[in-house]
């Protein structure tokens, strides 16, 4: 019963719609209304910009975290003896938030893609394999500037480091690495469209180098 009510608590923490509230309190409008429609990290830094996509992408990977850590006010589930079961319980209260995060109930069920929420999960369960993903990540963000595929990437090395290099032994972890790369990329289907296409949106960083390069075109130019 006890496990129940938390697992209900990790949904209704995931469920706080971050992009939404910020969009609305600072701005006066509606998140989903604008860019992509979506209420997460990414399409906050195209319509709000580095400052408040960058507040958005932290507060939703902490709501992971902290739900994701809700075990530990049941004291069944200290000790080494009882990781196993731990591990369990902390991917089931994972998983309720980032449900939480996709199908928000504090905003008419219409939420984000869940990948920040994901990656407070993984820092909270296996913080050694978030932060070699968190690399991954930060290295194609740098040199692609497109979120969306930083994001895919990083959730199949998600599943590569946790299947190959780590060989997590817990069958129900190794369900969940492959899971959450299937996830990501089926829930970016239209990003990986635009990708083809050449129309995805870039994210406002790196600009400045980016303008180096076109005075540095310019200069070679003339």
């Amino acid at each position: 019963m006890k496990e129940l009510l938390l697992i209900v608590l990790a949904y209704l923490i995931g469920s706080i719609p971050t992009s939404v509230w910020v969009s609305r309190r600072f701005f006066g409008i509606d998140i989903r209304d604008y860019g992509s429609g979506n209420a997460g990290a990414t399409n906050t830094y195209r319509v709000l910009g580095s400052k408040w996509g960058t507040f958005v992408m932290i507060v939703d990977m902490l709501k992971g975290v902290v739900a994701t850590s809700l075990y530990i006010f049941l004291p069944r589930y200290a000790g080494m003896e009882h990781e196993l079961w731990r591990t369990n319980f902390m991917l089931g209260l994972g998983l309720a938030s980032v449900l939480g995060h996709i199908f928000p109930i504090w905003a008419n069920f219409k939420g984000g893609k869940g990948v920040a929420t994901l990656f407070g999960m993984a820092v909270a369960i296996q913080p050694v394999v978030a932060l070699c993903c968190t690399g991954v990540f930060l290295l194609v963000l740098f040199l692609t500037r497109f979120v969306s595929l930083s994001s895919i990437l990083a959730s199949v090395s998600f599943a590569v480091f946790i299947l190959f290099i780590f060989n997590e032994k817990e069958p129900l972890y190794r369900v969940f690495a492959v899971a959450v790369a299937l996830m990501v990329v089926l829930t970016h289907q239209k990003n990986i469209n635009r990708l083809l296409k050449g129309t995805e949106s870039k994210v406002p960083i790196l600009k400045y180098r980016d303008r180096r390069k076109q005075r540095r075109k310019g200069d070679d130019m003339e």
